[in-house]
């Protein structure tokens, strides 16, 4: 496959998965700012910080405010990472690999982008952004089932599975950082009910609410959630899942091209620390400094998988 080919897959997975992504990061703080005692609009400061456009922000805006926060998230064409831009860049990235999708995917990717673009054509209302953001999700899952239910299993396959996972993988980073490092309000809440409902709040931004419950036992802890979300390998969203998956796809091409690269490494690496890695250790040395970690690395991941793969020609 043309590296080009292979990098339009690989980033219009990414696009897609970010617009999902990007969604389940407002929940969070939306969710996160209904437990403020003091109703305040600091969490949307730590949630474009996450994002990494928190400086594109205050460029355009100025003083953070909850809504122009959220619209900048979900419809802001300024911001690289806001919903309506990630769409259109997926759709503009499946265009151009339009002949390695089948139709039911290219159409998935359309109608998508179309539904978005209407949806966000105006500023959400608060009223409104459960329902504006519950869209966003089931047009993503849309063009996942397309994908599962109609691409063969080849190199193709596997470019659009490994920027979906690196995607996710970040995502689910970010969103536990936002929690643990920038929102809680002060060291005294530390395990106070505010906390407990906090890290709640995260569980259901990431879909895993109910999963967790069930292999708990309805019981749940900070350490508890974040064991799951970052070492569970049955979670779907979880850093070991995701890391997971993007090593298996990996060495799919390895078979595939009879080559193996740098990136192989990198990715063995990192699986096996998370492998050696416990929730303990993690609390010990400090989460968000576990989290900066990880980060650089799936960001070094994926430059690397560009480079091996020649993306850029």
């Amino acid at each position: 496959m043309l590296g080009k080919t292979a990098g339009g897959l690989f980033w219009m997975f990414r696009y897609l998965e970010r617009s999902e992504n990007t969604a389940r990061l407002v929940e969070a703080g939306f969710r996160i700012g209904l437990t403020r005692p003091d109703g305040s609009d600091d969490e949307w400061l730590s949630v474009l910080q996450t994002a990494s456009v928190a400086g594109l922000y205050t460029a355009a805006h100025g003083e953070v405010e909850a809504s122009k926060a959220i619209d900048f998230l979900l419809r802001d064409v300024g911001n690289p990472s806001s919903v309506l831009t990630a769409i259109s860049s997926a759709r503009q990235n499946a265009r151009l690999v339009r002949t390695a999708l089948t139709r039911e995917v290219w159409e998935a990717v359309n109608d998508s982008y179309m539904i978005l673009k209407q949806t966000l054509a105006r500023p959400v209302r608060t009223r409104d952004l459960p329902e504006v953001l519950a869209t966003i999700r089931q047009q993503s899952a849309l063009v996942r089932g397309a994908l599962h239910g109609t691409m063969l299993r080849n190199d193709v396959f596997d470019f659009a599975r490994i920027g979906t996972f690196l995607e996710r993988a970040d995502n689910t980073a970010r969103i536990l950082d936002v929690k643990y490092y920038v929102l809680l309000p002060s060291l005294s809440q530390i395990g106070s009910s505010l906390d407990n409902v906090q890290w709640e709040t995260i569980l259901r931004s990431v879909a895993g609410q109910r999963a967790y419950r069930w292999i708990n036992q309805g019981e749940s802890s900070p350490v508890g959630i974040a064991d799951f979300l970052i070492f569970d390998g049955r979670m779907p969203r979880s850093l070991k899942f995701s890391t997971s998956k993007i090593a298996t796809n990996l060495n799919y091409l390895v078979g595939e091209y009879g080559e193996r690269h740098p990136c192989h490494d990198q990715i063995d690496v990192l699986n096996a620390r998370l492998e050696k890695t416990t929730v303990e250790n993690v609390f010990e040395d400090g989460l968000h400094e576990f989290i900066t970690d990880f980060l650089a690395d799936i960001s070094r991941l994926g430059a690397q998988i560009e480079q091996d793969y020649r993306f850029l020609g």
